[in-house]
């Protein structure tokens, strides 16, 4: 993927140029549809489409007090956007300055960048530049004075439901990862890299892998039958989300730690995507590491019938 972190350098990339414009965080259907026009409109007319979002999340900096906990970090956003196809992405560093531009003047940025412009997607609802002042009527008629067609597509739904983003940190937070996977049309993720910790669960006898991840909005704390993707492996895990409570009675920082079933090796440093199948219980304090290590060999098993329910080879041995 061409990942270029400029406006201006939307003039490196030969046109006409399709932009799919939006935040997109979780690259959920709704956002495929409109960045998956773009890339049709490029198909058919030729030239090129471009992904066009923002890092951090416009709300972080605009009002952070009220900012939505993020389903994709950058880099997980990239990832997924690379999956479907998308070729070139702008990333657009999202600061105090940048919120104050006019919505204008940002249209006009982009227009004057592109070698030419040949049309913009976004969602029906859009609203950009400062204050939000910007909507589709402003940006169909800068189309028309610019020389851009401006195409909106309408929000995707699942039943009578909307998809949205805003569904799915609600699906997460009642615990519904059915309910999220379909909206999200994936199952749910997080992406993280894996760093050091106290090594207690080696020393209970199941290591774990402590992933540092810049996604924000988890599932409630408790045990997950997952799998974890690295290095071109996929293996079967178990997932504690939260802090601990018979290690740190409750006071510790919360943490996504998971033990790889049959897996001895070391991935100290290794970029992990953890996706989450079936929450098996809520997190629990324990009266000692007796009784956590006997409960740790349950989920291990459980997770093993899960897993196997859904169709992975997995051994069912302890």
């Amino acid at each position: 993927m061409n990942l270029i972190r400029s406006i201006p350098n939307l003039s490196t990339i030969h046109g006409p140029l399709h932009l799919a414009i939006g935040v997109f965080d979780g690259v959920h259907p709704g956002h495929q549809a409109v960045i998956e026009h773009a890339l049709a409109d490029a198909r058919t007319a030729g030239g090129q489409a471009v992904v066009v979002t923002f890092d951090p999340h416009p709300q972080r900096v605009i009002r952070p007090e009220a900012a939505p906990l993020l389903l994709t970090c950058t880099r997980h956003k990239i990832d997924l956007l690379r999956d479907l196809g998308v070729a070139h992405l702008l990333l657009v560093h999202f600061d105090h300055e940048f919120s104050r531009t006019a919505p204008e003047d940002f249209v006009r940025a982009l227009a004057a960048s592109s070698r030419p412009l040949k049309g913009i997607v976004v969602g029906r609802e859009w609203t950009f530049g400062r204050d939000r002042a910007g909507n589709v009527v402003m940006l169909k008629k800068l189309g028309r004075e610019l020389g851009f067609t401006v195409v909106t597509i309408p929000p995707v739904t699942f039943g009578e439901q909307t998809v949205s983003s805003t569904a799915i940190r609600q699906a997460l937070q009642n615990s519904d990862l059915d309910m999220a996977s379909r909206l999200l049309g994936r199952p749910f993720s997080v992406l993280g890299v894996v760093e050091h910790g106290d090594h207690l669960g080696a020393k209970l006898g199941f290591p774990t892998a402590n992933l540092d991840t810049r996604c924000e909005q988890f599932p409630p704390d408790g045990v997950y039958a997952v799998t974890a993707t690295f290095g071109g492996n996929v293996l079967p895990g178990v997932v504690n989300v939260g802090v601990r409570p018979t290690i740190s009675s409750g006071t510790g920082t919360r943490k996504i730690e998971v033990h790889l079933l049959d897996f001895r090796g070391g991935i100290y440093g290794e970029e992990v995507e953890v996706v989450f199948h079936e929450r098996l219980r809520g997190e629990e304090k324990f009266d000692g590491l007796e009784s956590l290590r006997a409960q740790i060999r349950r989920d291990i098993a459980r997770t093993r019938e899960v897993l196997s329910a859904r169709g992975w080879a997995i051994p069912m041995g302890a």
